[in-house]
């Protein structure tokens, strides 16, 4: 597989190598000695989550408190998602910005995100099926949202997917700016501390 980090730093783009047949495909979707090897930490994987999503479905802006926070490994395992990782990271270099990596039953790539960054995804096809690998279990007290399409984040939803669908919970989420100013947000020296705890 090849894995090169995105534009917001302790993420990371995974193209898996694909073997065809006359059978089908077989893979290798997730290689935690490859992926420790590229983020030069360990990733101790706790849970699985799937999630099945109509065209148009945004699930986040979504991050948890650090430490320990949540660290995902994303892939879709039918249909397509845009995903994307945004900085939320208060004092990060690239604070506010994000990147995405096209999900889908094609390429079959994946996207690891660090923890202390906010994750989202739109889905392109009806029953789009995302599957995540997380480093922690669900702790609703200590998970947080941002409105995905809050102004100032500027998330770019591609036009194939239609009218964005939000849940309740991601509509009435607080903007960026409300986010950094009420405290909710982690900080660049915190998550840089947890990742450099993860090393070795």
């Amino acid at each position: 597989m090849q894995i090169r980090e995105l534009n917001v730093p302790d993420s990371y783009e995974i193209t898996p190598k694909q073997f065809g047949d006359d059978r089908g495909v077989f893979l290798e979707w997730y290689r935690f000695d490859k992926l420790e090897e590229a983020s030069g930490r360990s990733i101790a994987l706790a849970q699985s989550n799937t999630s099945v999503s109509k065209r148009g479905s945004v699930r986040g802006v979504h991050f948890a408190d650090i430490p320990i926070g949540q660290a995902k490994y994303v892939t879709a395992t039918r249909g397509a998602v845009l995903d994307y990782v945004i900085d939320i990271r208060v004092g990060s270099p690239t604070f506010g910005q994000w990147d995405s990596v096209l999900l889908d039953d094609t390429d079959r790539k994946a996207i690891f995100i660090s923890e202390g960054l906010g994750h989202c995804f739109v889905a392109l096809t009806d029953d789009a099926t995302v599957s995540y690998l997380v480093t922690d279990v669900y702790r609703p007290e200590r998970e947080h949202g941002i409105n995905p399409l809050d102004e100032q984040v500027g998330l770019v939803i591609p036009p194939e997917a239609g009218t964005p669908l939000l849940s309740p919970k991601d509509t009435e989420a607080p903007g960026l700016a409300e986010a950094a100013a009420s405290g909710l947000l982690p900080t660049w020296d915190d998550a840089r501390a947890f990742y450099a705890s993860l090393r070795g």
